[in-house]
């Protein structure tokens, strides 16, 4: 091919490239009239979404505790909307300026066919205006999209503002929101594409607060009957007490009772009347939640929590001589009030200390031979009452009796206390030493063996005696029992055993006979 051809076929090239780029004038208006249309559609919608907003915050000045919540979510939603709203006129101006000039109004844009002023703008890789732009946009729809309950509502509002695009046809790899934006467009079409933008955002933020304002009353619960009720604190009021109780108004829905469920359980009376037979004595805890439709045909789930004391109704008899406490040990006390729950029960102790586990006071009296004065108080509507006192002789532990811990027949460990029982050599030779302890089901008190001693008596009848090693058979007296022939016994004497008081006593021998 000749120079001069080659020149030609560039030169029609260039004459193709140039008619491509040539925009009808008649589009160019088009653009310009959709531009109009699209403000003043802005317009309309930014004065609409103000009245919601004022409308909002209205409300809000009436009830607060019922609407702050809804009202902080729509001060947000109308700052975030200004906010990206002015981002975009703010770009619409740089690409005017572009075109025609400092100072150029986007809505009469003169070089409306300039194809450099957006892509200048909003593409320039120093600046990123357009992924920026993009980013933003994302941000905004996540937040809105996160403000309306309505499935539907909600998954019109991600598509009509979503940024994800599909590739021209003929094009490899993916194409970007802002290239397909803003690359070789007009200047008149990019101003009214991010005008439709801005359109995007009002439907969006009136969308939002609508359903916003919606939801001030959605949750309300609808009620056709009004009922007068009084709840006492207590039923049951001690001499000098007072009497309390709260008289309310309670509104309710005879078409659609509310469900009622019970420490998980369904409550199967269509009153709320909760009744049952109460089994342990004591302050017992009951707690639920109740369901009833919201006017949005929501479930409305509203917690409960409660307690009620059962008492025994018996008299209660006891003793006077024998008010007895122990010195030494801790003396498990039972103390109550009918009527009165356990948290309010106070009780105070003279010889001693009174302290408390759970429903349980334990008394540590101190002195013995001296009396210990328990005194007992309520708290009763906020102030305390004493409601009694009792009188306790304070005595010494009586001593324990000794005894050898030996297996029975099923393995089981038993007391072996001496005659008339006996045991088998097998089982005297399992045992590790002596113990001592009260354990007549009245008192349950382990005392630590100091030291004793066993008697054997030769075949001349003499007694040969065995000093132990502490609480421990010694090896000596373990000897002494190999040699043991059946039915024969031994002594155990000089018994000192040592009690939870500190005091260590002699305590009676025990005899051990074999079978």
């Amino acid at each position: 091919m000749s120079p001069r051809q080659r020149m030609i076929n560039l030169m029609y090239i260039v004459l193709t490239a140039m008619l491509a780029l040539n925009v009808s004038s008649d589009v160019l208006n088009g653009f310009s009239q959709v531009q109009e249309g699209l403000h003043r559609t802005n317009l309309n919608m930014s004065s609409k979404n103000d009245v919601q907003f004022k409308y909002l915050a209205e409300l809000n000045e009436q009830n607060p505790a019922k609407v702050g919540p809804w009202f902080v979510k729509g001060t947000a939603v109308h700052e975030r909307s200004a906010k990206i709203f002015n981002e975009i006129e703010s770009l619409k101006k740089e690409i005017a300026a572009k075109a025609d000039g400092k100072g150029a109004d986007p809505l009469k844009l003169v070089n409306q066919d300039d194809l450099e002023a957006s892509s200048v703008v909003m593409l320039n890789p120093a600046t990123n205006k357009g992924r920026k732009l993009r980013q933003s946009v994302d941000e905004y729809r996540d937040f809105i999209a996160s403000n309306i309950a309505d499935p539907e509502k909600r998954k019109s509002v991600v598509e009509m503002l979503s940024t994800t695009v599909k590739a021209p046809a003929g094009t490899v790899g993916p194409v970007s929101w802002e290239t397909k934006m803003f690359d070789n467009m007009p200047a008149v079409a990019a101003v009214t594409l991010l005008t439709k933008l801005q359109n995007d955002i009002r439907q969006a933020e009136n969308e939002t607060m609508t359903n916003l304002i919606t939801n001030v009353d959605i949750g309300d619960v609808r009620v056709n009957q009004l009922n007068a009720y009084v709840i006492p604190n207590s039923n049951m009021i001690i001499r000098g007490g007072k009497y309390s109780a709260n008289i309310v108004l309670a509104a309710i829905d005879t078409t659609q009772r509310p469900t009622v469920y019970v420490n998980g359980a369904r409550l199967n009376n269509p009153n709320g009347l909760y009744e049952f037979v109460p089994g342990s004595i004591g302050t017992h805890d009951f707690s639920g939640y109740i369901e009833v439709m919201r006017g949005d045909g929501t479930v409305d789930k509203r917690p409960f929590k409660s307690s009620y004391t059962v008492i025994e109704p018996m008299a209660t008899i006891s003793a006077t001589m024998m008010n007895v406490l122990y010195a030494g040990i801790n003396n498990p006390i039972s103390i109550s009030v009918p009527g009165v729950p356990m948290n309010a029960i106070q009780a105070t102790m003279t010889n001693g200390t009174l302290t408390r586990n759970g429903d349980v006071w334990v008394a540590h009296p101190g002195k013995v031979g001296s009396e210990a004065v328990i005194s007992v108080s309520a708290q009763l509507e906020g102030r305390t009452q004493s409601v009694g006192s009792m009188t306790f002789r304070v005595r010494k532990l009586p001593d324990p009796s000794p005894y050898l811990a030996v297996r029975d027949g099923s393995g089981n460990v038993t007391h072996y206390k001496g005659t008339p029982k006996r045991i088998s050599k097998a089982a005297l030779m399992a045992a590790d030493g002596l113990g001592a302890a009260i354990d007549d089901d009245l008192l349950n008190v382990t005392y630590s063996v100091v030291s004793f001693s066993t008697y054997f008596f030769d075949s001349m009848g003499n007694a040969i005696p065995e000093v132990s090693n502490g609480a421990h058979f010694s090896s000596r007296q373990k000897e002494q029992f190999k040699r043991l022939k059946p039915g024969k016994s031994f002594f155990i004497s000089n018994v000192k055993a040592k009690g939870p008081d500190g005091i260590t006593r002699d305590i009676s021998p025990m005899e051990v006979g074999l079978n």
